[in-house]
């Protein structure tokens, strides 16, 4: 596509696969390292938690003062507590792992605008398919992610693991520069302002449930499938594969979720997807370890990750404020409400088993398709 060719979209997207590939390594390390599920649960809730609920307060940061600092300074930010993470033992190096998520916080809600501005002014305002580019880049990086960590991990151990900050250094720099002119985000116009002002809460209650439970399936398979896979016996290099393919397709059904949200109504697109994730989502459930989950784990990572871009489109366009301060909300409220009933169903996986927290996940995506149709364009 033309605007791959870019430089401020092309270096966007590279930084978001680059902070996603580190966002995607976490479960894979703490499987390694030897964590149950309730502490990988735990623990990936406040790395979340550290990372969402501050995207509001960078995103308002961003408004004011430019995209260059916040979002080049969360790339490098991350690669620099990332290898202290790895560098240091024991809860220190735990410690420094969530201190890399401000990185993550500070890079989101910056980074979603610029896509958003790129699409307005070079795809004819196929904003929605700008935005799910730049996602599709960052869903890439949590399907390489996965695969490289199992692999270093098995091959090289975690002095293996410094290879990702290194690659990530020059991406940091290369963005600063692109951003050099630091523009200060566009602020809604009249019109914009007062359409928002319209929308009433009902709206926003609905996109908040529909965020959920997307946010609440995905973060159910990303982050405990690795543990699931190696409790029926499998290496790292194939329970960090399988943590991969699934956000791997979830980064295909972005891309294609966001073409067809730009050309019919979204809130169709975002029901049928959710319907569609049901039925891979539930196979999983019934059938163990099995070649067919190189198949169904990814369709389920695609239909879940259809819905995502067209999330932050509506929210972009409907909350008061600031563009950055818009995504910055939805993405952290996406963000931390997953890591919220991610914390839930660690603990019920513990109990009753990962399918039986795979059938609640059905129910979730089943509960959230028609509620869909009720999202206002």
């Amino acid at each position: 596509m033309p605007i791959f060719l870019d430089p401020i979209f092309s270096f966007i997207s590279l930084s978001h696969l680059m902070v996603d590939t580190f966002n995607a390594s976490r479960p894979v390390l703490l499987t390694y390292f030897g964590l149950s599920e309730s502490q990988i649960a735990l623990f990936s809730t406040i790395y979340i938690w550290a990372s969402a609920l501050t995207q509001p307060i960078f995103g308002w940061i961003s408004d004011r003062t430019g995209p260059r600092w916040l979002s080049a300074g969360g790339v490098l930010w991350m690669t620099v507590f990332y290898s202290l993470a790895l560098t240091l033992p024991g809860n220190a190096g735990l410690a420094c792992l969530i201190i890399a998520a401000l990185g993550s916080s500070a890079f989101h809600p910056v980074g979603a605008v610029q896509a958003a501005l790129r699409g307005r002014e070079l795809m004819k305002g196929r904003e929605t398919t700008s935005t799910s580019l730049f996602f599709t880049a960052g869903q890439m990086g949590h399907f390489a992610g996965p695969i490289i960590t199992g692999l270093i991990l098995t091959y090289l151990k975690i002095p293996g693991m410094y290879i990702l900050p290194l690659v990530s250094i020059p991406i940091g720099l290369a963005l600063m520069n692109q951003l050099r002119h630091n523009h200060p985000h566009p602020q809604p116009v009249k019109t914009v302002i007062s359409r928002r002002s319209r929308a009433g809460l009902v709206f926003i209650f609905i996109l908040m449930i529909v965020a959920t439970m997307q946010s609440w399936a995905q973060a159910n398979m990303v982050n405990l499938i690795p543990k699931y896979i190696k409790d029926l016996g499998q290496s790292a290099t194939v329970y960090g594969s399988m943590a991969g393919l699934f956000m791997g397709g979830s980064a295909l059904g972005n891309m294609f979720g966001g073409y067809f949200a730009d050309r019919f109504p979204k809130r169709f697109v975002a029901s049928l997807a959710l319907l569609f994730a049901a039925f891979p989502i539930y196979t999983v459930s019934q059938i163990g370890w099995s070649w067919w989950l190189y198949l169904l784990v990814p369709l389920a990572g695609a239909f879940t990750g259809a819905v995502h871009s067209i999330m932050v489109v509506l929210a972009q366009r409907i909350i008061p404020g600031g563009m950055a301060l818009a995504s910055g909300l939805i993405l952290g409220f996406i963000f931390s409400s997953g890591a919220l009933g991610l914390l839930y169903t660690g603990h019920l996986a513990e109990l009753h088993g990962f399918p039986y927290v795979l059938t609640l996940t059905t129910g979730m995506v089943l509960f959230a398709s028609p509620l869909a149709l009720l999202l206002k364009e």
